[in-house]
């Protein structure tokens, strides 16, 4: 018997052959639908026959409306597996769907960019897996990855496998992959480096945000009306759990308060390890270099892979309420990945230490750290356009404060509060100054600001296609401009705000050489460098020290 590595693989159902025959989805997911209709139909026949409510009760209703909502799912995911077929060709992946609506949907094999496997509970549960492929699309354009929902594990490797490693390495359809191939599969996808793993500490930096009070509500407001449904006398329970009256109306609010976020924050600590659980980080083989692949997840388990060769530099987030932590989210820019999604395809650590996300940074970059040298200050210009907008901005509360109370909707008092919000309009508008920062070093275009969130993103400046450089009415009475950085990849653009307006340009053709060439001029002939000329010599505006001396008549509006 040959070695494992040199074992004969097979396309999973004739995939890769121009002939290759329609596929269903695995048939396991019909257990999957009878399991879901018994579920949601368990807490209806519970509350008839454990808490004795009356059929006729209008207890009920709700009950048998989540029963109904259970058992049609069901039956219309069972339908969707009925109509559902696909194949993959030597060059498209294709798939045809719908009951009513026939959809049929076609991905050329040189266009996906990436191949995500997805695991909920009720798959797992099955050995079923999702595969989502995607094309580079964007959601907020409408676009939809192909989703093949669901197949069987061992299909949804050697799919992976095949589809983004561009290799031959197969399944059988529903079931396992002989063991020789199995053990060849395990070697190719072996990690070459493992970059970062799960760490429980790391929970304190996911327990407090105001998705923990609306967690709370949420969940509270759910088990206040189960429980009443099923006939328990919640709010009789909770009101003789104190003396409510003793206390007062303040300490109830505090209490209220206190409680609901104690228990968002246990919640938020729960769905850190349920979310993040088992994540890793690590360097793979793909099929033209290496990929960035997360594997994260208790019950739900998710995998991405990021061909390496697309990424165009990496974005540091640090919130502004754990700044102080010194926390940071950590993701990367680059094509084939929606940057719109829940899901942050392209985010690949949770929230955790600064220090941790530039060592993982500075790898995914190649071993270059950015972060050697330190942002260039803004001048002191950009400060005072962000004082005055923090004073008109506290000048137009007032106002609108002054028009409430002369109406008699409020007491004059209520002025105070503008009074207060002036200093802290200030702090924020001092903050936000404090984040401007910007620097060229080496292959890498470094550029910092943001309030709420304080964004160091760090792109490479051989992926920089288009330079924009703006100025308001304000800015250009100030002396100053914004830069973008355009990219396809990310977001496709990246602002640089509030940069002195001698500098932009200069700026500019560090960030994107060779862009703005065609836009810039050369000293004449006779004449020194510009700016090697004395002061008041007559001639173009001082140029950039790269060799060439101005910009051209071109407006500076878009360039």
């Amino acid at each position: 018997m040959r070695p494992p590595e040199q074992a004969p693989r097979r396309p999973p159902s004739g995939a890769g052959t121009p002939g290759a025959p329609w596929q269903r989805l695995s048939t396991r997911v019909i257990w999957v639908d009878l399991v879901q209709s018994i579920a949601s139909l368990l807490p209806a026949v519970v509350t008839l026959a454990v808490f004795g409510v009356a059929p006729g009760s209008g207890q009920l209703w709700p009950l048998i409306g989540f029963a109904a909502f259970g058992v049609l799912g069901a039956i219309a995911d069972a339908l969707r597996w009925a109509f559902t077929r696909y194949r993959i060709t030597a060059s498209h992946v294709e798939m045809k769907t719908g009951v009513f609506l026939r959809v049929e949907r076609s991905i050329r094999r040189d266009r996906i960019r990436s191949v995500d496997i997805e695991a909920r509970p009720r798959h797992r549960l099955f050995g079923l897996r999702v595969v989502n492929i995607g094309a580079g699309q964007q959601a907020a354009e409408g676009e939809s990855a192909l989703a093949l929902d669901a197949v069987s594990t061992a299909d949804a490797r050697a799919l992976q496998d095949r589809l983004l490693r561009m290799t031959d390495a197969t399944a059988e359809p529903d079931g396992a992959a002989p063991a020789g191939e199995e053990a060849t599969r395990t070697e190719e996808t072996a990690p070459l480096a493992v970059l970062a793993r799960f760490r429980p500490g790391w929970v304190v930096y996911h327990m407090m945000s105001v998705w923990a009070y609306v967690l709370a509500l949420g969940f509270g407001w759910g088990i206040f009306w189960l429980l009443g449904s099923s006939g328990v006398d919640v709010t009789g329970f909770v009101a003789g759990l104190l003396d409510w009256e003793a206390i007062g109306w303040a300490g109830t609010v505090a209490i209220a308060f206190l409680a609901v976020t104690l228990f968002g924050v246990i919640g938020l600590a729960v769905n850190y390890f349920a979310e993040y659980g088992n994540f890793e980080l690590a360097r793979v083989r793909g099929t033209e270099g290496t990929l960035l692949r997360t594997r994260q997840g208790l019950f739900t388990t998710r995998e991405v892979n990021r061909d390496e060769n697309r990424i165009r530099g990496v974005q540091l987030s640090e919130p502004l309420l754990w700044r102080w932590l010194r926390a940071c989210d950590t993701s990367v820019i680059t094509t084939g990945l929606s940057m719109w999604s829940m899901a942050r395809p392209a985010a690949v650590l949770p929230r955790g230490p600064v220090t941790v996300a530039r060592r993982v940074a500075a790898e995914v970059l190649g071993g270059e750290s950015p972060w050697a040298v330190s942002p260039k200050a803004h001048p002191a210009a950009a400060l005072r356009r962000r004082l005055w907008w923090a004073t008109l901005f506290t000048a137009a509360v007032g106002l609108a404060l002054l028009g409430t109370a002369a109406a008699g909707l409020l007491p004059y008092a209520a002025l105070w509060a503008a009074a207060a919000l002036w200093p802290c309009a200030l702090g924020a508008a001092f903050v936000a100054y404090r984040a401007l920062g910007h620097a060229v070093t080496g292959p890498y275009l470094v550029m910092r600001s943001g309030l709420f969130h304080r964004s160091t993103t760090v792109l490479r400046r051989s992926g920089v296609s288009t330079i924009v450089i703006r100025e308001s009415l304000l800015q250009r009475r100030l002396g100053l401009r914004s830069v973008s950085a355009m990219t396809a990849a990310g977001y496709g653009g990246y602002d640089l705000p509030d940069l002195d307006a001698d500098e932009s340009v200069a700026f500019a053709v560090h960030a994107a050489p060779g862009v703005l060439d065609p836009f810039l001029v050369r000293p004449r002939d006779g004449l020194p460098p510009e700016d090697e000329r004395p002061p008041g010599a007559g001639g173009a505006r001082p140029a950039p020290r790269s060799g060439v001396s101005g910009p051209a008549a071109a407006p500076p509006g878009n360039t």
